[in-house]
């Protein structure tokens, strides 16, 4: 049977992971056995997907990024360039905790941004955005934009990326698609 995801001839794809239909792996990537890739990913070089990893749909994974066991991305996430994940709050050279890894979501639409970190065992919200360099130490609310060292919440970003600016009554729009947003008690909400 022909595979239905392209895989560039450098990349290592082993036994027992599950790839999506028009996924690319691009150079010296490697998924290994137990990682659940959605369809239309792309996973750029030098990426590494660890056992029981699980992406959805259109996620994209820029260079060097390594997705340790515990984490799960929902469809539409971003991953930048070098952001890191952990999966142990309390990692220790000489001392085995293979079962004591930390689950981590990044919900629906979500960015992180090029050097970020994410501290294991949170939330990012579906489409926070996490500015580039960002240290999360903390779950992130849906539309949050977190910027620093540690990450701090600075403002609210549309489904499209952009910052909103709420009026008086609560209400944003996002320039580019012209979606209306409504920000009710610290939370923001698409209005339908």
């Amino acid at each position: 049977m022909e595979k239905e995801y392209f895989a560039h001839d450098t990349a290592v794809i082993d036994e027992g992971c599950t790839i999506g239909k028009g996924t690319k792996i691009w150079h010296f990537s490697h998924v290994m056995k137990g990682a659940v890739i959605g369809e239309n990913c792309n996973i750029g070089q030098n990426v590494v997907i660890s056992p029981e990893v699980r992406l959805g749909r259109n996620v994209k994974v820029q260079n060097n990024v390594s997705i340790y066991t515990g984490v799960i991305c929902e469809d539409d996430v971003f991953l930048g360039p070098s952001m890191v994940f952990t999966n142990i709050v309390n990692p220790r050279s000489a001392i085995v905790r293979k079962n004591s890894y930390v689950r981590t979501i990044v919900e629906k639409g979500a960015s992180i941004g090029a050097n970020s970190t994410i501290v294991c065992g949170h939330t990012i919200g579906s489409y926070a955005f996490i500015g580039a360099g960002a240290v999360v130490t903390r779950d992130v609310k849906p539309y949050a934009l977190v910027v620093g060292n540690p990450a701090r919440q600075t403002g609210w970003m549309s489904e499209y990326g952009h910052k909103l600016r709420f009026d008086e009554k609560g209400f944003a729009t996002c320039p580019e698609s012209g979606e209306k947003y409504r920000l009710v008690d610290g939370n923001v909400f698409k209005v339908q």
